[in-house]
């Protein structure tokens, strides 16, 4: 349409504010999709996106435009006013848009307003389609009553554009713009009724740029709503105006090839045939999506949905990222981090690409350091994962990266804390830990920097926690942010900071939990109690890790006087810890228990002092005949009513053993009569049929392995 009419002028429907930008689009480093980026400084929530695909009517439009050296220029209403303004609203609350394709389709009998349009517009030849939409536009807008306002202001900004080309003397004026526009830009009202609508609009101070775009963010469950549902299928027909249909099957079948799934040329000459036949018998000019999946299905993948998917998700979506030219307007912080991609060797990507990182190698170890302090910032590029490598110590890190375009705006939001990543990670950090009222959000936000290596922000971020410590009085609250701060002083050497500072709070915050912990027991009701459980589980892994041998002595000292004046599901947790720290004896473990599960106990507080006691690992039990005696006789003397009140406690105990911990507790307590002896009839008990020289090779390969992983 553009080569016939020979336009002296371009004018799209778009912000104004880009004008400037608009000769990027000529640069070959800029690959669509893309999108030009409007944005407030220092205000994220507003912001808006104009995507660009390869196929759309306006990138082309520009394209050619500067291909035939004319001018070319946004007419829309500037971003200026569309961000002040709120989306969609009027005096009433907001408006449900009309979607003209979508009533179109439905009067001629569609259901799918994608295929009308792809039957109606996209496979006829010529520009007479044109004046056909106009019409039928028209008679829609005629009958839709009153305007949105926000489009009535948008337009009435088109047609001073339009009014402003024809008095600077341009004559033959394009103008691309939306179907549901062109009734509005044809009918010309007076200038100085437009003049009425858009003066006193609200107005913000607007910037914009290109940013990178994918093609899941154009489809419609990405939740823009000018998208499409198939831009892949668009980017491949526009790409392949020669035999789309087998072309794209081919495709299908090389998708299918690379997941190991057999797909022979002879598949997809029998997938076009069928493509063929169908939309011949639905009377369409050409096949369709609709028609290439079906044959799809039907064909190469031999009914089953889970390879359509596949299909769907590689092809029809099509996770691509575009690229901008290095020409784009950035603010240094973007301009750093893509230094540093170049440099560590990360690319931005739109499919999820997995990273198994070895902390040790130092390439590695700055991905790391730049992800966490990307994270900081809040720029979600990585995402920590459950590695493909058992993590083994705190050597190993796994990530998974995906790229979305709303990353470029949160980048420029967070270039108000500095220049580079480092800098304003350094300054985010110190920020919020001036800002946090929690004691466990700051030493959570102590790890962070030594994950991230911001050594200049630690100062700060310590004084915040020794502040907030000294004045938290909830011992509950200490508790929850000691094993963040141990883990930091514990692996700090890892990344190579001193974590001595850190270790000096740590065991500062263990005294204070010591002094406040036995009235911080006293007085729970059962879900305070399973909660308080959890936390001296973690304080008490917690001190195990710190390298300081007074605080783990102060720790379990305190549990020592505690484990016989506080509730049964403490006292058991709290005997379980004190056995296997070596505090007590098994002697004095089973005497214990003898006492809690004795017949002049409440069946429901001898089940919660063994499901404390027992929590976590059955291993006891197995090594320990006493003890699984002790268990089995009690458990052999409850009525039913007393094991009925009992049941949950034993199956959330035994439940959280691992599945062979289980089979073994119960081989061995098949051997007991119930009263805490062995049957008669019982086999030989653990030992006694020992094989020596079987044990002998097991215990070589795990001295082995033992030794392997210490180096």
């Amino acid at each position: 349409a553009l080569a016939g009419q020979r336009p002296d002028i371009v004018l799209i429907e778009g912000p104004p504010e880009a004008d400037g930008l608009v000769g990027l689009a000529a640069e070959e480093d800029m690959r669509p999709p893309v999108a030009l980026l409007g944005y407030v400084p220092g205000e994220p929530e507003l912001a808006a996106f104009w995507p660009f695909a390869v196929f759309s009517p306006e990138w082309q439009a520009i394209r050619y435009a500067l291909a035939a050296d004319i001018p070319v220029r946004f007419c829309d209403l500037p971003a200026a006013h569309q961000l002040a303004m709120p989306p969609h609203a009027d005096a009433d609350g907001p408006r449900e848009r009309t979607d003209p394709v979508a009533q179109l389709a439905a009067a001629a009998g569609y259901d799918d307003p994608e295929r009308w349009w792809e039957d109606v517009v996209e496979h006829v030849p010529g520009t007479a389609v044109f004046g056909a939409l106009a019409e039928a536009i028209a008679a829609l807008r005629a009958g839709a009553g009153e305007d949105d306002p926000r489009d009535a202001v948008r337009e009435a900004h088109m047609r001073k554009t339009l009014r402003r080309a024809v008095r600077e003397g341009f004559e033959r004026i394009a103008v691309v713009c939306g179907a549901w526009h062109v009734p509005a830009l044809l009918d010309l009202p007076s200038a100085a009724a437009d003049d009425r609508l858009l003066r006193g609009l609200p107005k913000v101070k607007a910037a914009l740029t290109w940013v990178p775009w994918t093609y899941g963010r154009l489809s419609y469950s990405s939740g823009y709503g000018a998208g499409i549902r198939s831009p892949g299928w668009y980017d491949h027909l526009f790409a392949s105006p020669g035999q789309p249909v087998e072309r794209w099957l081919a495709r299908a079948a090389a998708v299918l090839r690379e997941e190991g799934i057999p797909a022979s040329p002879a598949h997809v000459i029998e997938s076009v045939r069928l493509a063929a036949a169908l939309a011949a018998l639905r009377g369409r000019p050409l096949a369709g999506l609709e028609e290439v999946t079906e044959a799809a299905r039907a064909v190469l993948c031999e009914g089953s949905d889970l390879l359509v998917e596949l299909i769907q998700r590689k092809m029809v979506l099509g996770e691509r990222l575009g690229a901008v030219s290095p020409a784009t307007p950035m603010v240094p912080l973007q301009r750093d981090l893509q230094e540093q991609q170049r440099h560590l060797r990360l690319w931005a990507e739109a499919e999820p690409r997995d990273y198994d990182l070895d902390l040790r190698k130092p390439t590695d170890l700055g991905r790391s350091r730049l992800l966490h302090r990307l994270a900081l910032l809040d720029v979600g590029w990585g995402t920590p994962r459950q590695g493909r490598v058992r993590n083994v110590g705190t050597f190993r890190e796994s990530w998974q990266l995906t790229w979305r375009p709303e990353l470029d705006l949160a980048l420029i939001e967070a270039g108000m804390w500095g220049s580079t990543v480092v800098a304003a990670a350094t300054q985010r950090a110190t920020s919020v830990a001036a800002a946090a009222g929690a004691l466990d959000q700051l030493t959570a936000l102590t790890e962070r920097c030594l994950l991230a290596d911001l050594g200049d922000a630690l100062p700060a971020v310590l004084t915040a926690v020794r502040d907030r410590a000294a004045l938290d009085t909830d011992v509950t609250h200490l508790m929850a942010a000691l094993p963040a701060l141990v883990r930091a002083a514990r692996y700090g050497d890892v990344r190579g900071t001193d974590p001595a500072r850190l270790g000096e709070v740590a065991a500062e915050m263990i005294t204070r939990i010591c002094a406040g912990l036995p009235a911080a027991v006293a007085s729970l009701d059962d879900a305070a109690e399973q909660d308080m459980r959890d936390r001296v589980d973690a304080v008490h892994a917690a001190a195990g890790l710190l390298a300081d041998d007074a605080s783990r002595d102060r720790w379990l000292g305190t549990l020592s006087r505690l484990a016989s004046r506080c509730p049964p599901l403490l006292s058991g947790r709290l005997t379980r810890l004190l056995l296997d720290a070596g505090r007590i004896t098994a002697d004095e473990a089973g005497l214990r228990m003898s006492r809690a599960l004795s017949a002049a106990a409440p069946a429901p507080a001898a089940a919660s002092w063994a499901e404390g006691f027992l929590a976590g690992s059955g291993v006891l039990l197995l090594h320990d005949d006493a003890l699984l005696a002790l268990a089995d006789g009690w458990l052999a003397g409850l009525t039913a009513d007393a094991f009925t009140a009992v049941l949950p406690a034993l199956r959330r105990t035994f439940g959280g053993f691992a599945a062979p911990e289980r089979r073994a507790i119960g081989q061995q307590a098949a051997r007991l009569d119930g009263s805490g002896r062995r049957a008669a009839s019982a086999g030989p008990g653990p030992g006694e049929d020992l094989d020596d020289e079987r044990a002998a090779l097991a215990s070589t390969a795990v001295a082995l392995i033992l030794e392997a992983v210490a180096s």
